[in-house]
């Protein structure tokens, strides 16, 4: 079995051109819509679930109890401990993912047609029946916390720290997902019982599939995994005020080479510059080495081996963020470096050379990402989770492409804001000096 599964996994890339994928939409017989791309060439199913709140949904005072939960599904379920479910996966050569992020928690499912039924039957189980056995839970309770140590020594993860601190105010974006060791050591059973409560909803789910199913299948696969589910379940995330200020925030750390996070508030997904947005930080420091960002501070100047910056358009709040390394004597020259090119941006905006090659990336690379079943179902979950149109990967270059520069040079006067530019710093940098109010 385990040759077939190899020879499934190296074909499962084989996909017609990305300009011919055909989503269907799906209503399940209980009412459960999906999105869905058939492909019967190969017996294999990606199956997606999304569960919108996420880790956003953790109960004050319980932080980590929904990443716990979620790294609990595949330790057993219904009649089966740990040992026993993971065998029977490979038995049926079915894999299965749990992850939770701030936003959400993504399940993943991948399948051969031929024993499609009862894989189903043991992603329902995992969904459904969580045993969270009182070994299971210590067992993953120390892979967590570990994690959680190892932060405590990684200077990037202290800045991500102190960035959301100062970035999200008293949302819970503003803490890690992961909890901390007192948060993670006092959680109990019924903790987790009650985050998988919250989180496991109808109401809150996003499903993607791809592969040699149909829609009538689809629909009742998934009914099983999912029709028993409750409708509702905690109530969903507020917005978040995006409440930093710029400066300079240093976070002392013994290290040579000092960690920076930069960024101030962003863009909305569903904003209508967005595509304007996205053109804009491909240029200014998206771009590998043909971004200013790149030029600037590391071809030029030798500050760094990697700058680069993004927009983090996140469900309740939006940021605009980077990230650069240096040594602890040339971090402060590197942070002058980025604030100064923060504003030629604002103030001068993007040329057109600049503006069609970033478009002529984007629209170049958009199809590399449909290169297998896994990576669309992956895709149809995340356009329904961001509201897109179902025909939106038809439409998304015309829409990059319908940028014109004086649209690009409009929203970077805006969205470029390098007075409210905050650097968070850890290390023991040269010349920095904390500057920045929490």
């Amino acid at each position: 079995m385990k040759h077939v599964v190899a020879f499934l996994v190296a074909a499962f890339v084989a996909f017609p051109a990305w300009a011919e994928v055909d989503i269907q939409e799906v209503t399940s017989p209980g009412g459960l819509k999906a999105w869905l791309v058939e492909e019967p060439s190969i017996p294999f199913v990606a199956l997606e679930i999304q569960f919108q709140g996420g880790a956003s949904l953790d109960v004050p005072g319980k932080r980590g109890s929904t990443i716990l939960m979620t790294s609990l599904l595949e330790e057993g379920a219904g009649e089966l401990d740990a040992r026993a479910f993971a065998r029977r996966g490979e038995e049926l050569a079915a894999s299965f993912g749990f992850d939770a992020s701030d936003d959400n928690i993504s399940v993943t499912a991948r399948f051969l047609t031929e024993t499609q039924d009862e894989a189903i039957e043991l992603l329902r189980a995992a969904l459904q029946e969580p045993r969270f056995d009182d070994d299971a839970i210590e067992r993953v309770r120390r892979q967590l916390l570990t994690n959680i140590r190892s932060d405590e020594t990684d200077p990037r993860a202290l800045a991500r720290r102190a960035f959301d601190a100062a970035a999200y105010g008293d949302h819970p974006y503003a803490t890690s997902p992961d909890g901390t060791e007192d948060s993670v050591s006092a959680l109990t059973r019924d903790d987790l019982v009650t985050a998988h409560h919250n989180a496991f909803a109808r109401d809150r789910v996003v499903i993607g599939a791809a592969g040699n199913i149909d829609a009538e299948t689809l629909g009742r696969v998934i009914d099983a995994v999912l029709g028993d589910l409750p409708e509702s379940g905690a109530p969903m995330p507020t917005q978040a005020e995006v409440s930093i200020t710029g400066g300079i925030e240093v976070v002392p750390f013994d290290t040579p080479q000092s960690v920076a996070i930069f960024g101030h508030a962003g863009v909305e997904r569903d904003h209508p510059d967005f595509f304007a947005a996205y053109l804009l930080n491909q240029v200014l420091g998206a771009g590998g080495f043909e971004s200013r960002l790149t030029q600037e501070v590391r071809v030029k100047r030798g500050l760094t081996y990697g700058v680069y910056s993004y927009l983090s358009p996140k469900d309740y709040a939006a940021t605009y963020q980077g990230s650069v390394s240096s040594a602890n004597d040339r971090i402060a020259e590197a942070v002058d470096v980025i604030r100064d090119e923060w504003s030629k941006i604002a103030e001068n905006g993007v040329t057109e050379e600049e503006l069609n090659a970033a478009k002529l990336y984007l629209t170049g690379a958009y199809p590399l990402r449909f290169d297998g079943n896994s990576n669309i179902a992956g895709i149809l979950v995340g356009m329904q989770a961001q509201g897109l149109p179902i025909d939106y990967i038809a439409t998304r270059n015309d829409k990059v492409n319908a940028v014109t520069l004086e649209e690009a040079n409009a929203v970077a006067k805006w969205l470029y804001q390098p007075d409210n530019l905050r650097f968070v710093v850890v290390g023991t940098p040269e010349g920095l000096e904390t500057t920045a109010s929490n």
